[in-house]
């Protein structure tokens, strides 16, 4: 074997261990990243998600929103990049706990009974005016609150909820917009900004708080964090007391003054 033949093949052999190794490099690497991912979603090879659905709540029953329909397809992607399988329910058929299973749950409580139950039993701190008025749909955080300006400034609640529960860790996905085309943004920002929020809150609850801008031109592409709500949100409200009307008051003090006057 002459020397230029052997360099030949040395050189052949050290190309082909460099890709093996870049190959298992970049095999690690993605193996890990999906495992992570895997775990902040809750949702290991495999397993099952639930994803459910509100109504239109313009429509008939069983009608679905069309943005709606966009943010669940996003959902659906996840999901099955996760290797996991993804079951689809309606909100009013959706009967069980929460833990067991990784959920994702898109829409308002006017529009999606699983949605109403998540605020009242884990974000106490949120009120969502569902009243057939102007300012229907506001967002009520702690002491702020969000009003809907149709299609110019409109408002969705992202978060990710669990239990607190070893045997009950799947988390919880809830995405509460206003109008149906916040719901996909807010399934587009969980895709798109998934490693961001992992590194940032693990395995923790959170709640974030989204403003969709100009969604009569741009659509759930153009949005913009506000901030992260979770202490208000998981922090239940003092009750207002209700104000005491001056009749009242006038009579309690005449009150008063007769049992003065009675007394001496």
């Amino acid at each position: 074997m002459t020397d230029d033949v052997r360099d030949l093949l040395l050189g052949l052999l050290a190309s082909g261990l460099s890709a093996a190794l870049a190959w298992s490099a970049r095999a690690f690497v993605g193996r890990r990243r999906l495992g992570r991912t895997r775990e902040f979603f809750g949702l290991p090879a495999h397993s099952e998600a639930l994803l459910v659905v509100n109504k239109d709540a313009g429509g008939a029953d069983l009608a679905v929103a069309r943005y709606d329909t966009y943010a669940l397809l996003e959902l659906a992607a996840l999901i099955k990049e996760c290797g996991a399988r993804a079951q689809v329910l309606a909100h009013d058929e959706a009967r069980r706990g929460f833990g067991e299973l990784a959920e994702f749950c898109v829409g308002g409580p006017y529009s999606n009974r699983r949605t109403a139950a998540h605020l009242a039993a884990l974000l106490p701190g949120i009120r969502v005016e569902t009243d057939p008025r102007p300012e229907r749909n506001a967002f009520v955080i702690g002491d702020e609150r969000y009003a809907l300006d149709h299609g110019r400034s409109e408002y969705v609640l992202l978060a990710r909820l669990t239990t607190g529960r070893e045997e009950l860790s799947r988390p919880v996905f809830l995405l509460c917009g206003q109008r149906s085309v916040n719901n996909q943004a807010a399934a587009r920002y969980l895709v798109n900004h998934q490693e961001r929020l992992r590194r940032r809150y693990r395995r923790d609850s959170f709640v974030l708080l989204l403003r969709v801008v100009n969604s009569a031109a741009y659509g759930p592409d153009v949005v913009e964090l506000v901030g992260d709500v979770t202490h208000a949100a998981l922090t239940r409200a003092e009750p207002v007391p209700e104000p005491r009307s001056e009749a009242g008051t006038g009579a309690a003090a005449s009150a008063e003054s007769e049992t003065e006057s009675d007394g001496g």
